[in-house]
């Protein structure tokens, strides 16, 4: 399941890099925007969004489960797994940041 899900992104972002080289010209010296850019600019800046919030949340479900079992052998490691939770929480938000510099910057 994990490959096909790693080969479904793959693919999406080979046909997404296609199809924004694939404009057509509107004439010589005129830099007027496609709305097919513009659409375009939306879906990347979900699934920067997606993308890192479905692999964050597989992150602190692995660290979650990992930092249940060693604190139920010793209790004075529940401190020490908070960190990597926090961790694994910003992939998230580095994925917002993304997604927010690919809509204003665009």
């Amino acid at each position: 399941m994990r490959r096909v899900v790693i080969l479904l992104v793959f693919l999406l972002l080979g046909a997404s890099q296609v199809m924004v080289y694939a404009q057509e010209a509107r004439g010589a010296g005129t830099a007027v925007p496609s709305e097919n850019s513009a659409i375009w600019k939306y879906f990347a800046a979900a699934l920067a969004v997606g993308i890192s919030c479905v692999a964050g949340g597989i992150a602190v479900g692995q660290i979650g489960a990992a930092a249940m079992g060693a604190m139920s052998e010793n209790p004075e490691l529940s401190g020490k797994a908070l960190p990597y939770a926090g961790l694994a929480e910003g992939i998230c938000l580095w994925g917002f940041l993304v997604a927010l510099l690919i809509l204003v910057l665009n």
